[in-house]
């Protein structure tokens, strides 16, 4: 698939996400000589600044969030990309303004896109007056406008907004980004399962006993505590990030790897996924709050008292959930999901626990218990696979340990590729397979939903773990069988 030039609109270019993500992306796509000679990237914010201040601000950063150190040639080349635009997105004229910059085929590619690295508040405001300046027409080009997540608050406020984006923009135009999507490992999940024929006579009930699904994060909320204490865990990653990991691990095998072919098998298994009626929510759902502790041996404040969180809050920091799929494939596995902050380690991953064997052979020897075998997916920030077996150890007695093939992601002198790299770039290709359709956002929604609604319901008490920990220990109640446990780490002599 060719990358066309194209003209890369950054609203929000001064925020955060900008600035440790999209600036970087673009400058090692330009160290890799990804992106076409016509390429411009224009940064619009509200801060009083000109280009030659854009521009410094652009290599402090890059000094700071580059993978090496800077290219001066490179560096060169990639300023002559850059423009700073100062404009207001609450005010139309901001995009009225723009439009007479843009609208200058010499200069400036048709093919426009817009990145949303704003508000979600704001996604409908800015979308409308760049639809009023009539920078969304495509005639003879395309327009594309990418925004993040959170997409809505819970279902309807999701559904509302996408009503309003689609009076100015069709479907082929939107592309919501979901950054998990675009690792290296995730993506790999996809050509583990499906390029490797000896794992699909596996891959089912008959073989598998349950799969675990973890983002566990060592930091607390830094500066997000507004944003944090309106969303909580269960909205900032489980609905997004970990159910979209689940459609990649539960998923039929598409027709093709044509974007759409991709996008519909996932949304069938989150059509799949049984209902949790309010009624069973404490059976299928468990969530606590990170009480103080200690980490790397530094005590850390309690979740309540960080900066900009109420002293009664009952905003979960830790989201435990377990699903069911009722299809022919998945039917009685369960899917155990679990996202954290302030653990005890930084790790996503995604652990398949297999059935025991149907005999017990070695009843009548020193063996004294057979471990499952697991399949382990390191996604961050150990991308590894790992399929853990049981051997005999060495020595005249049978004794046995477990024991792990190992398959390293990537090579030492291969460089590791950002999230936000692979997925610029796509928006450019025009691929959108790592881009989220809206029935699958609605799908999700649907999911979590009467979770959320039964949580907002309790604010008198939320149980607390203590920072450092695994999370609160009641949470294993959510397993179904005596000896199934919370895998917390990649390596066999760790379980915990």
């Amino acid at each position: 698939m060719m990358t066309a030039p194209c003209t890369f609109v950054i609203f929000g270019a001064t925020g955060n996400l900008a600035r440790l993500k999209l600036i970087p992306g673009f400058y090692h796509l330009e160290l890799e000589q990804k992106l076409p000679t016509e390429t411009r990237i224009i940064a619009v914010g509200r801060r009083p600044w000109n280009r030659d201040t854009w521009l410094a601000e652009v290599r402090a950063l890059l000094m700071e969030k580059a993978r090496q150190d800077l290219d001066e040639q490179v560096f060169a080349r990639f300023c002559d990309r850059l423009i700073y635009h100062r404009g207001d997105i609450d005010d139309p004229q901001c995009c009225q303004d723009l439009a007479l910059i843009l609208n200058n085929p010499a200069q400036f590619s048709r093919n426009m896109a817009f990145y949303l690295a704003i508000s979600p508040g704001g996604f409908s405001t800015v979308i409308e007056s760049l639809s009023q300046a009539a920078l969304l027409k495509e005639e003879d080009c395309w327009r594309r406008v990418i925004i993040e997540k959170p997409i809505g608050y819970d279902l309807e406020s999701a559904i509302s907004l996408q009503r309003r984006i689609a009076r100015h923009l069709n479907e082929e135009q939107i592309y919501r980004i979901d950054h998990y999507l675009g690792k290296g490992m995730v993506q790999n999940v996809l050509v583990f399962r499906f390029a490797n024929v000896m794992l699909e006579p596996l891959w089912n009930r008959n073989y598998i006993d349950h799969i675990q699904i973890t983002h566990a994060e060592n930091m607390g909320i830094g500066e997000r505590g507004e944003y944090y204490d309106s969303a909580g865990a269960m909205r900032d990653m489980l609905q997004s990030h970990l159910l979209q990991l689940l459609t990649l691990v539960a998923m039929e095998p598409p027709v093709s790897m044509d974007a759409e072919a991709l996008r519909d098998e996932k949304v069938k298994v989150l059509k799949s996924i049984r209902p949790i009626p309010k009624s069973a929510v404490h059976a299928h759902a468990f969530r606590g709050q990170y009480s103080k502790g200690s980490l790397h041996g530094q005590k850390v404040c309690s979740y309540l008292e960080e900066a900009k969180i109420p002293a009664d809050s009952t905003t979960e920091t830790y989201a435990a959930l377990k699903l069911l799929i009722d299809n022919w494939r998945w039917r009685g596995v369960p899917f155990y999901l679990r996202t954290g902050k302030r653990l005890a380690a930084s790790q996503s991953s995604i652990s398949i626990c297999f059935r025991h064997p149907p005999l017990q052979f070695f009843r009548d020897t020193q063996v004294s218990c057979m471990n499952p075998n697991w399949v382990l997916l390191g996604i961050q920030p150990d991308e590894c696979i790992r399929i853990e077996m049981t051997v005999k150890e060495p020595g005249l007695e049978m004794r046995t340990r477990s024991t792990s093939l190992d398959a390293s992601f990537r090579h030492p002198e291969e460089r590791q590729v950002d999230a936000y790299e692979d997925l610029l770039l796509d928006v450019m290709k025009g691929d959108r397979s790592l881009f989220l359709r809206f029935d699958e956002v609605e799908y999700a929604w649907r999911i979590v939903d009467p979770i959320l609604q039964s949580w907002a319901m309790e604010r008198d008490y939320i149980p607390t773990y203590p920072a450092g920990s695994w999370g609160p220990a009641e949470s294993q109640r959510l397993f179904e069988k005596e000896g199934q446990f919370w895998r917390s780490s990649l390596l066999p002599e760790c379980q915990l």
